[in-house]
């Protein structure tokens, strides 16, 4: 067995019989989907609730450490972490106490509480960015670097890379538009305006050339990458290519973000940090609220100085910036950030998740090579999955092989059947704070046993 001869229809039977189990346990989510149908689209409260699954609507009731609890009782290890936003865990822990005591006392108050300024000072301090802002949303972080780097440079087009995500706004939601070619970006999903997406310039990961041709034409206000990309599988930056992306921004007058919503998640600090980058802005988003929505970006003093003379005002007699939002960095938020940053991901939480992330990836790579199979692990931190070719992707073309849906699908339902949640079909299993060494093991021996199956 390989990633090239993986048999459809093995994967598509596994999928129906392991989604007969799945539903004929889960009675009570069933009924709460059915009596959903009649007041939401696909039954649930947002569309990704449907969308990013292929078995049966699952309801969730609670949860406690690494486990969730859903309606019919059943108790779930789950490494998928939704999708990054909740790696504390579930239950009773630190950002749930602080969140209740804010609740207590107040969630909003449209002024700030002093738990923001302790957020900005532990931001400040494991990046060395110095000035910060906060939203309700890592995708509201971009649209405001984005917008703050138009109006400093007076230029409209931005930078991606293949393979991103970087929220479901116009400006990054684009696909096209290589520098040289005469048909501009368009947008990549419905309801998304054209002219919005014709100002993107979509160029390959990790190809410093592609990026010197984008600068060239003097007209790029913002190259925006993720330091590795983590909505393909996981595609690393090679060496120097994240300090030369830099460089060249400064040098051709363009400004460079660095949204590291996921890769927050993967090291102290981010990639910023490990790797002593310098860009002019940081976004983040997910996890650093842990559940609890909100995003941040972090700004150089020179940016700083220009927001602050350019804020947008009631009653201002002239335009300022469009940034800010009612509910941004509302009490309730900033409380859960400050437990999140000061009491559960310190330097010794990363370094304990690290390791078990370690030992999932030596897992993985130990039942393929047992397997025979011409596949590997990927590997970063906590972070790991299922590599369905020969070597590690330096693009989103070469990554795109293990973006393979039959198989996420047939191998979710398979191991939610045995107590596991996995990953999404675009990510991998990530080891959050809450989890331990017998969760992993639990994780490496399920998902043998599918690798088996597969074979039959």
């Amino acid at each position: 067995m390989d990633q090239l001869t993986l048999d459809p229809e093995r994967m598509r039977q596994i999928h129906q019989q392991e989604s007969a189990t799945f539903s004929l346990r889960r009675p009570h989510s069933a009924a709460l989907a059915s009596r959903a149908a009649v007041t939401m689209p696909d039954g649930v409260p947002m569309a990704w609730m449907a969308g990013l699954f292929r078995h049966p609507t699952l309801f969730v009731t609670g949860g406690k450490g690494s486990r969730f609890i859903d309606a019919d009782g059943i108790s779930l290890i789950d490494f998928n972490l939704a999708d990054l936003s909740n790696t504390v865990g579930y239950g009773d822990n630190p950002v749930a106490q602080a969140v209740a005591r804010q609740a207590a006392r107040g969630a909003q108050f449209l002024l700030p509480t002093e738990d923001a300024l302790v957020v900005a000072e532990a931001l400040a301090d494991r990046t060395s960015m110095p000035f910060w802002q906060f939203t309700i949303s890592a995708s509201t972080a971009n649209m405001e670097a984005i917008r703050i780097a138009r109006t400093i440079t007076g230029r409209q087009k931005i930078v991606l890379f293949d393979g991103k995500y970087h929220g479901h706004i116009d400006p990054t939601m684009a696909e096209g538009g290589a520098p040289g070619s005469s048909i501009a970006a368009v947008p990549e999903a419905m309801g998304l305006s054209p002219h919005e997406a014709a100002n993107a310039v979509n160029i390959p990961f990790n190809d410093l050339t592609a990026l010197e041709a984008a600068l060239a034409e003097g007209d790029v206000a913002l190259v925006l990458v993720e330091p590795a990309l983590s909505n393909c599988s996981l595609v690393l930056p090679k060496p120097e290519f994240l300090q030369a992306l830099c460089r060249m921004t400064r040098a051709t007058g363009a400004l460079a973000a660095l949204d590291e919503t996921h890769t927050w998640a993967m090291e102290y600090g981010g990639f910023t940090r490990m790797l002593a980058l310098k860009p002019d802005f940081i976004t983040l988003g997910k996890g650093l609220g842990s559940g609890i929505p909100l995003g941040a970006y972090g700004m150089t003093p020179e940016i700083a100085e220009f927001v602050q003379r350019h804020r947008d005002v009631d009653i201002a007699p002239t335009r300022g910036l469009a940034i800010g939002g009612t509910t941004f960095a509302n009490a309730l938020a900033m409380a859960a950030a400050r437990a999140m940053l000061t009491e559960v991901a310190t330097i010794d939480a990363y370094q304990r998740i690290a390791t078990l992330g370690q030992r999932m990836a030596d897992g993985i790579d130990a039942m393929i090579a047992a397997r025979g199979l011409p596949w590997r692990a990927f590997r970063h931190g906590p972070r790991s999955g299922f590599c369905l070719t020969p070597e590690l992707p330096l693009t989103y073309a070469e990554a795109k092989p293990s973006v393979n849906p039959e198989l996420s699908d047939a191998r979710r339902v398979f191991m939610a059947n045995r107590g596991i949640w996995d990953a999404i079909a675009t990510a991998g299993p990530q080891v959050s704070f809450a989890h331990s060494t017998d969760d992993v093991d639990l994780y490496l021996q399920v998902a043998a046993s599918f690798l088996d199956n597969l074979e039959r």
